[in-house]
């Protein structure tokens, strides 16, 4: 029966994708913009009526003639790196890139496009230049280690047929979801002020920008490897607050000095490298390709997400 309905999608010209570990912020937006332009979208993940992790079969013939094929999977990184919290990290990413190589080698007609999540905390704490892929450099650490095992299972995978493109992705900024909930709340109750020193940088990407770089991605043929997912402008940490305050009218909010957030970090079981770290991530190559982001600043962002 799975045959029957690939068969029958191809022959009426639909474009199968398959979205694996789609279910959060980014890959809900993904499996509703391709649904919405007709797609035949394939979901991978533990949710009920989707196919399972544990069904190597369904996985195959989900991934047999599909165009493309974008993983998200991984678990959350927002709790404390206890020993279980980091084992759990580390395998929800190596463990599902795996399954996915040993799937898109068994098919006969293996997607033409692979693009798999990782994360712009690849590189070291920068306050001194932006981190590019060529000049870049990798920092060290838990998330950095995590972030590694990740590129080396998905470009260690035996795929030759299949091009593949690692996404660096900063922190993604969208209405409705994801980091812009705590955010906005933060502005709204009087504490958007600085976090920290306030001096740390802060990369992030337009949710719109970066369903577009997928899109540009699988365009472009001749492109393949890592790419920083991350807007042009990278502001500091102050600078974003301020930006965020204005874009929700609020003229005034509280600093969190470094103790405060730590302890408030133990309360919410999270880690302050979310916020004090200086992700400082420059996406050289996207621009060097001729991509044009739709935002490439922050002001611009927050005036759409805020409106």
């Amino acid at each position: 029966m799975g045959n029957t309905t690939s068969l029958a999608s191809t022959a009426k010209g639909k474009r199968k994708i398959v979205l694996a570990g789609a279910t959060g912020f980014i890959g809900s937006a993904l499996q509703e913009r391709y649904t919405a332009e007709g797609c035949d979208v394939r979901m991978i993940s533990r949710r009920p009526g989707h196919i399972s992790w544990d069904d190597p079969t369904a996985i195959v013939e989900a991934l047999n003639g599909a165009e493309m094929l974008v993983n998200l999977a991984g678990r959350s990184v927002n709790c404390r790196y206890n020993e279980r919290n980091r084992r759990e990290i580390l395998a929800s990413r190596t463990e599902t890139t795996r399954i996915l190589g040993e799937a898109v080698a068994a098919c006969a007609n293996p997607p033409e496009l692979w693009i798999n999540s990782s994360t712009a905390t690849i590189y070291r704490d920068a306050r001194d230049r932006p981190m590019t892929e060529a000049g870049g450099e990798i920092g060290s650490g838990f998330s950095v280690e995590v972030a590694r095992a990740w590129e080396e299972a998905f470009f260690a995978a035996d795929t030759p047929r299949t091009r593949k493109a690692a996404l660096r992705i900063a922190i993604a900024l969208g209405r409705g979801g994801g980091v812009m909930v705590p955010y906005a709340n933060l502005v709204r109750f009087g504490l958007g002020g600085p976090q920290g020193p306030g001096s740390q940088r802060f990369s992030w990407i337009h949710l719109e920008d970066l369903l577009r770089i997928v899109d540009f991605l699988a365009e472009r043929r001749d492109l393949s490897g890592a790419f920083n997912v991350s807007a042009p402008e990278q502001v500091t940490n102050k600078e974003q607050m301020e930006i965020m305050r204005q874009a929700y009218g609020r003229r005034f909010g509280l600093p969190a000095p470094a103790w405060m957030l730590e302890l408030g970090a133990v309360a919410i079981r999270t880690e302050t490298e979310l916020i004090l770290k200086s992700r400082w991530v420059q996406p050289e190559r996207l621009l060097q390709e001729g991509f044009e982001f739709r935002y490439p600043t922050l002001r611009a962002a927050m005036a759409e997400i805020a409106r």
